[in-house]
């Protein structure tokens, strides 16, 4: 039976002096006055008995011993590391310490969340609406170096006022972060030195993933780009995610975003000094931070070199028997049955194949691509969907 609400504390008060003055009044009818069960009567005497005065009005029911409180010189670690490696949450943390640490106990990642909250180590993000994925990304990824994805991310002002294009280069089943160089312009002079270097000392991927802007990609047929052809010339496949559609590429768009917050926000001073960031960045990502999706180990601990070498020489795309062949020439077009037909400025110097389809249409590829169709009714160009014939790699 509850106190009357006017003053709970005022009540209690008044019926511990009523019980001290009034002894001949019986129990009962003395809980009846204040309109409390005689069992509250027995627990508020009780408390006054033990602790006077400090008794009135309720206590705390939280229990004194709290057995699983994480201890003391535990959370000053966990504060520590987060301090230290702000870019970490708290399973990463977990992950990490308890490998540094094989001798300490370190508490459930929901714990430690709520830890370095307490601290205030922990900025809240917004939550954005996302539309599902259009489908599953980098399913065809099985291995290492199957597909390595690149990318720029956004260019930025360093704090001497020199443009950085950050170029990044990733293992889409490892998440190994294989190059992160600032360029002062995103260009296929610049990007394709890093491009060599990469393949040069870790092998060559069967595909590579990237989105629709140059120099990865151009408006022409095919969208190919000299850089495209660089890499279909060395047996990569070019991979191009649908415009607006980064989720496609949601792997390595992550990877960007931890790099923004961990090197880039704000930019360092110089180019210089930024690119001694970037190089720490790779070092961290690859050799310290756990990955959830890897089952907590680290990138590389589960990247290995590709087996296939970077060639001595590299050839020119060659095509079956039965395929018509034309060089591309310096303004970009070929002559067919006595006609000029542009392609692409892009395949100046190349070799490209056509092959009757029907009785109009003929399939033009550059190597292992379908890159569009000649309509030999108007001898124009079609532009289609690229295709990749059967006999390229899975």
């Amino acid at each position: 039976m509850p106190w009357k609400k006017t003053d709970e504390l005022r009540e209690q008060q008044k019926f511990i002096v009523a019980w001290q003055g009034e002894a001949h009044t019986p129990f009962s009818e003395l809980c009846r006055r204040f309109g409390i069960s005689r069992k509250s009567g027995y627990k508020r005497i009780a408390r006054f008995n033990e602790f006077g005065l400090r008794g009135i009005g309720d206590l705390s029911s939280a229990p004194l011993v709290h057995p699983n409180r994480t201890p003391a010189e535990v959370v000053e670690i966990l504060l520590r590391a987060k301090r230290s490696n702000m870019i970490l949450g708290p399973k990463k943390l977990v992950v990490m310490l308890a490998g540094a640490h094989p001798e300490i106990e370190f508490p459930a990642a929901s714990t430690a969340s709520d830890i370095l909250k307490a601290n205030g180590l922990v900025i809240p993000r917004s939550r954005s609406r996302k539309s599902a994925p259009w489908a599953e990304p980098f399913s065809d990824a099985r291995r290492p170096n199957d597909i390595w994805c690149a990318d720029f991310k956004g260019w930025f002002l360093t704090g001497d006022r020199v443009r950085c294009n950050p170029l990044t280069i990733s293992d889409a089943t490892s998440r190994y972060l294989i190059n992160c160089t600032g360029l002062l312009r995103p260009n296929y002079e610049q990007v394709r030195p890093i491009f060599e270097l990469a393949f040069r000392e870790l092998g060559l991927p069967l595909a590579m993933r990237t989105d629709n802007g140059p120099p990865f990609s151009t408006t022409s047929l095919g969208g190919l780009s000299r850089l495209a052809i660089y890499w279909i010339k060395l047996g990569i496949i070019p991979e191009r995610i649908r415009p607006g559609h980064p989720e496609e590429n949601g792997r390595h768009e992550r990877m960007h975003r931890t790099l923004g917050e961990a090197v880039a926000s704000p930019p360092k001073a110089s180019m210089r000094a930024q690119q001694g960031a970037f190089d720490w960045f790779i070092e961290f990502y690859n050799e310290v931070r756990p990955h959830e999706a890897l089952g907590q180990k680290t990138p590389a601990s589960v990247y290995y070199r590709s087996e296939r070498n970077y060639p001595a020489r590299i050839d020119e795309p060659e095509y079956r028997e039965g395929v018509s062949v034309r060089r591309v020439r310096t303004n970009g077009e070929i002559r067919w049955k006595g006609v000029k037909i542009f392609l692409s400025e892009a395949l100046v110097g190349e070799p490209v194949g056509l092959e009757q389809i029907s009785e109009r249409l003929w399939a033009i590829y550059y190597g292992p691509l379908e890159i569009g169709l000649l309509d030999e009714s108007t001898m124009k160009t079609i532009k289609t969907p690229v295709k990749v014939l059967p006999r390229c790699p899975d």
